[in-house]
């Protein structure tokens, strides 16, 4: 067997978009004619059949996932357009292909006939595809087939109108400042990035981009324009009101189509929770145990507020600013004074040592195209073993989606001939841009957020599975795909991978002792606030998908969630689902409990390696073998037993968020 160790490369600009356009609708074409040929096989077996149906698939992706990558992080007008127009075609030929009979019943002989001699992945492979196009309602009659295509495009549009909705009113807002009272209590450096020109006037501007909003709302001395900024961010996109209705419309007609009761039980058939009630339960048991901590924090804070002048009724937009100010009091910290510690460069060479020791994997930078040049590519090897790619886009900038995300391009796989293809991923981030006189200095907030990431590229890269359908993170249960991710985060605030990293960008000096003990203290302030935050976003994000809702009935259920779990009641012009891209506009539908659920997992794995060692080579190689190089090719709670030979523990992630200190709290 052969390894194919050159890569893809990513080639495609603003000036090369429409050849890249034209190469995916001839994909499109070529896998047509190839299922055609396919379904005339008299024998059909999983390698004459099932394999080449996987392969040209992953071949489709790889013309289609730059083009949508450009998109996100170097959006323009051409990119909308052609990301637009591809996105129904896309849409028809899955749904088409989801909805094709004969290729039903040939997966489902190929399974029923030999599927004792078939491996795991390759019986997973078969098992999704099953259940896949049962859910793309191959057994509908004919005209209820066409309803469903015609909703899964319409969604498809609406999706993507959303997250083009919110990025045009990021990008179209700004706030001027010119009064340096108003902008006194910033740090330098960020008083330095927001300091611009009006003419004659030095003024400073702020954005709704997440290090300018985020720098403002926590340092911004005049609450008036706090309140101002906030408003802006949490009112963005209003056109977004009509299309999350007309979302959820489409959701729900499509789960009754398919026989499902509400879009909710639809979200969860490939899910490890099995119904929408075990995940509500789950929610509410965390929301009971943690809303007394989170009530007494906020009270703590209140009160933190008022003694420092706050007179009037404590808001939403008075958050971030009191919070950090009662960190300085409470923890004596200031997230500022960590920034000089983490320079981005050093930190991804302090994340890439620790991977070494952990994992025993190498990074060795590379040179190749990119589409901007603040990009950074690393090939990965394990025992000097080249394994896979990785490109590294980590700081903001205009015409890039808010957030930060990990995305796969090529999927770990054998060909037809069974020759090894590589994996490829992308790590997106929006940490503070440098510049000339400045690098770019990270919050630790960036850090864990970095390593998160991280956590997924692994997942994606270390893969070992020769099925692309379940290699990676493919196949993955949704709630069960953050596990890595969380597992990895964690790692952060750990004073030994810390002294990796952790230097003055001047200096070299090392983060000193009493800092670290802050970040670990800080880890846990206000965390059963946290906690609710998530769980009111969770069981918002349920609920709206139980039925089907107009916008007015879509704001009273977030208004109840927040009188069971929220603490701090946000003001009545809070229009937070407007820009609820996970649900909205990516994979998070009626799943953003996912996070929490995985977090279960996460937080148990993590206290493993801290009660037995981080560096322990029995546990890394455990978690190595059975989580990170199996990927989808078996069920998640299949994966986690494999692992941790037992049942994963609730308990963990209460301890983890320090709102009980004991290792079992049954």
């Amino acid at each position: 067997m052969k390894t194919q160790d050159i890569f893809l490369e990513f080639k495609i600009s603003q000036d090369n978009l429409a050849q890249e356009k034209e190469k995916v609708l001839n994909q499109i074409e070529e896998n047509k004619k190839t299922i055609e040929k396919l379904l005339k096989i008299e024998n059909k077996t999983y390698q004459n059949f099932v394999k080449p149906y996987q392969l040209i698939h992953e071949r489709l992706n790889w013309y289609f996932k730059p083009i949508a990558h450009l998109n996100y992080v170097k959006n323009s007008k051409l990119t909308q357009e052609v990301y637009t127009q591809l996105l129904p075609v896309l849409t028809t030929y899955y749904t088409e292909l989801g909805q094709n009979q004969q290729l039903y019943q040939a997966f489902k002989h190929i399974y029923n006939t030999q599927k004792d001699s078939l491996t795991q992945a390759q019986k997973k492979v078969l098992e999704d595809l099953i259940t896949d196009f049962e859910l793309n309602g191959v057994n509908l009659a004919k005209e209820k087939k066409e309803k469903l295509k015609n909703i899964n495009i319409q969604l498809s549009n609406l999706q993507n109108q959303f997250a083009q909705n919110l990025l045009d009113a990021t990008d179209n807002y700004e706030m001027l400042i010119e009064n340096y009272e108003d902008i006194k209590e910033l740090p330098q450096e960020e008083k330095n990035r927001a300091k611009t020109k009006k003419g004659e006037k030095t003024v400073y501007r702020f954005t709704l981009h997440a290090p300018s909003y985020i720098s403002y709302m926590t340092y911004g001395s005049n609450r008036e324009k706090r309140q101002q900024l906030y408003k802006a961010y949490v009112t963005r996109a209003s056109q977004n009101e009509k299309i999350l209705e007309q979302i959820l419309k489409l959701r729900h007609e499509k789960a009754n189509l398919l026989g499902f009761k509400n879009y909710a039980e639809l979200s969860l058939k490939k899910k490890m929770a099995s119904s929408p009630e075990e995940v509500l339960s789950f929610l509410k048991e965390l929301a009971k145990k943690s809303k007394p901590k989170a009530e007494e924090e906020f009270q703590q804070l209140k009160e933190f507020a008022k003694k420092h002048g706050l007179n009037d009724e404590f808001q939403a937009y008075d958050l971030s600013y009191y919070t950090e100010k009662l960190k300085k009091e409470t923890l004596n910290i200031n997230e500022e004074e960590f920034k000089p510690y983490f320079e981005k460069n050093k930190v991804i060479e302090g994340l890439f040592e620790f991977l070494n020791k952990l994992f025993k994997l190498q990074f060795k930078k590379v040179n190749t195209s990119v589409w901007h040049e603040k990009v950074d590519v690393y090939d990965l090897y394990k025992n000097d073993k080249l394994i896979g790619r990785l490109y590294m886009d980590l700081e903001a900038r205009e015409g890039k989606r808010d957030g930060a995300w990990m995305d796969e391009w090529v999927t770990h796989c054998t060909d037809e001939e069974c020759n090894t293809i590589l994996p490829i991923a992308f790590i997106v981030a929006n940490f503070s841009p440098s510049t000339e006189e400045l690098p770019s200095l990270l919050r630790h907030y960036d850090v864990v957020t970095l390593f998160h990431e991280m956590g997924h590229a692994l997942h994606h890269l270390l893969s070992e599975v020769e099925e692309p359908f379940v290699s990676g993170i493919s196949g993955v249960e949704w709630d069960a795909v953050e596990f890595p991710s969380q597992f990895l985060e964690n790692f952060a605030y750990d004073k030994e991978v810390l002294s990796l990293f952790a230097k003055h960008y001047k200096t070299g000096e090392p983060l000193p002792k009493d800092k670290i003990e802050k970040l670990q203290k800080l880890r846990n302030f206000l965390s059963g606030m946290a906690m609710v935050r998530q769980l009111e976003f969770a069981l918002f994000d349920l609920l709206i998908h139980m039925d089907s809702y107009t916008a007015e009935e879509v704001q009273d259920i977030l208004n109840k969630v927040r009188e069971e779990v929220a603490v701090i009641k946000p003001p009545p012009y809070n229009k937070f689902q407007w820009s609820f891209s996970h649900i909205f506009a990516g994979g998070y539908a009626a799943g953003y409990y996912s996070y929490k659920w995985a977090e279960v997992l996460s937080a148990d794995a993590y206290f493993m390696f801290i009660d037995n060692g981080i560096y322990n080579d029995e546990l890394a190689d455990s978690f190595y073998e059975e989580i990170l190089k199996k990927g989808g090719s078996k069920p998640a709670k299949e994966i986690f037993y494999s692992f941790a030979k037992r049942q994963p523990d609730i308990n963990a992630i209460l301890r983890l968020s320090g709102i009980t200190n004991e290792k079992n709290d049954n």
